[in-house]
C-alpha cells in the first residue's frame, strides 16, 4: 500500500498519512478544517485556555471539503470519485442542517454514501471531521 502526503492539506496531528492506496481504493485519514502550516482553524474563536468560545460551522465545512480535495488531488483521485464519507460533528443538533445545506452544494451530481455521527470531541478544537473512501482512476 502506498502512503500519500499532500503538500496543501494540513499536517496530520499524529503519526499517520493523509491517505493510503489499496488496490483501486483510496482511504483518507480523518480530515479536519485546519490550514496547512498553522494551528489556524477557520471560523473558530478560542479562549485563553484554548477552549472553543465560538465557531462557524459553515466556514469549517468549506475548509474541510477543500482539504479533502487537496488530498484527493495529491493521490491521483478526484472529488467525483468519493464513494463513502463518514462525518463526525461535535454538535449535531445545531450544525446538522447547515452541514446538509453545504454538503448538497458540493455533491450536486455525484452523491457518495454517507454516515453522520455526533462525537463528544475531536483531537483539535474543531467541530467537524471527515473520513473518506474514494476510487482511483
Amino acid at each position: 500500500m502506498d502512503s500519500i502526503h499532500s503538500e496543501k492539506a494540513p499536517e496530520p496531528v499524529g503519526p499517520y498519512p493523509h491517505a493510503r492506496k489499496a488496490g483501486n481504493l483510496l482511504f483518507l485519514s480523518g480530515v479536519g478544517p485546519r490550514k496547512r502550516g498553522s494551528k489556524e482553524i477557520p471560523g473558530v474563536v478560542l479562549d485563553e485556555n484554548k477552549n472553543i468560545r465560538s465557531y462557524n460551522i459553515e466556514e469549517q465545512c468549506r475548509s474541510v471539503f477543500q482539504n479533502v480535495r487537496y488530498i484527493l488531488e495529491a493521490s491521483g483521485s478526484k472529488w467525483e470519485n468519493l464513494v463513502d464519507i463518514t462525518v463526525f460533528l461535535t454538535n449535531m443538533k445545531d450544525d446538522f442542517a447547515t452541514f446538509n445545506k453545504i454538503y448538497s452544494e458540493y455533491f450536486k451530481e455525484t452523491q457518495p454514501c454517507r454516515t453522520t455521527v455526533e462525537v463528544n470531541a475531536l483531537p483539535t478544537p474543531i467541530a467537524i471531521e471527515l473520513k473518506c473512501i474514494a476510487t482511483l482512476d
